[in-house]
């Protein structure tokens, strides 16, 4: 097996490791070294969850979203561990229910292909193409450099999500591009189909799904997130219902995956009258 260290970014607003969350990084233990680094105030009792699963795991509310605990993660393995050791580093957070299929085989692929970095999707956009930040992984060249350490450790609050995507996200990727390194990913989403085709991204193996599909469009994504919940066995199946019970309400949830089409379709129609009375034509 080859050495991997993830470095894996998680947020609950009420400080609970549930089943869902243990599922995803029993997975990638299996895979590799795993640090974790909680954006919530978790008690002992949640994170020692994670004890027989991680190499370490920690949990401070820091505000700064995903990259903030992808730079602690990375400053506790930079203090405690030899990182030379590894071929392979990766970050990753909980932002997605699964794995709804086994890793290993998409881990293969990816980090056979001698790119410099890489993830399982990325977005062509034209004017800032990138690697979606929920799974990205990097060779040595990478995580080793001084312009990712920098990236890193200049991560900070801000209050506009934006400014946090393009800062961090596009600017892992714009950095990947300005020094000459090579990237891709398994899947390309433009736009926010990552979220959007749950059902498409699943029939061709996405071995993930966004957990804001359960809240966009008024629940008009009801419908494929079903035909998927019906699809995945259901040992996988219970923790993700379980999640989004807790998370979104087991009322609304139940409402929300429908096969009725009609109801599909009043609630796509609800959307795009609030699109257009917020945003225009």
């Amino acid at each position: 097996m080859k050495k991997r260290l993830f470095l894996f970014a998680g947020y609950d607003k009420n400080g609970i490791i549930d089943a869902s969350l243990i599922m995803y990084i029993t997975a990638l233990s299996k895979l590799g070294d795993v640090v974790v680094c909680m954006d919530s105030d978790c008690p002992k009792s949640e994170l020692n969850k994670l004890k027989k699963i991680t190499i370490h795991a920690m949990a401070t509310r820091h505000s700064e979203y995903d990259f903030g605990s992808y730079k602690r993660a990375y400053n506790w393995a930079q203090e405690n561990l030899d990182t030379a050791e590894y071929e392979f580093v990766y970050l990753i957070n909980d932002s997605v229910y699964g794995p709804l299929f086994d890793l290993n085989p998409y881990l293969n692929t990816m980090e056979s292909q001698n790119l410099d970095a890489f993830g399982l999707v990325k977005n062509p956009h034209k004017r800032s193409p990138h690697i979606q930040s929920w799974f990205i992984g990097m060779r040595a060249p990478v995580f080793t450099s001084k312009w990712f350490n920098d990236l890193l450790q200049s991560v900070r609050h801000h209050d506009d999500k934006g400014m946090i995507t393009a800062l961090y996200e596009h600017g892992f990727t714009k950095r990947l591009i300005e020094n000459n390194m090579s990237w891709d990913a398994l899947y390309s989403a433009p736009g926010r189909s990552i979220y959007n085709r749950v059902k498409y991204f699943y029939k061709r193996k996405m071995p993930f799904i966004k957990k804001m599909a359960f809240s966009r469009h008024y629940g008009a994504l009801g419908r494929q997130l079903l035909y998927v919940l019906n699809h995945i066995p259901k040992s996988v199946r219970t923790p993700i219902m379980d999640n989004a019970n807790r998370v979104y309400g087991k009322q609304y949830v139940s409402k929300m995956l429908t096969h009725n089409p009609f109801t599909i379709m009043w609630r796509n129609i609800r959307y795009v009258i609030h699109k257009l009375r917020n945003e225009g034509l």
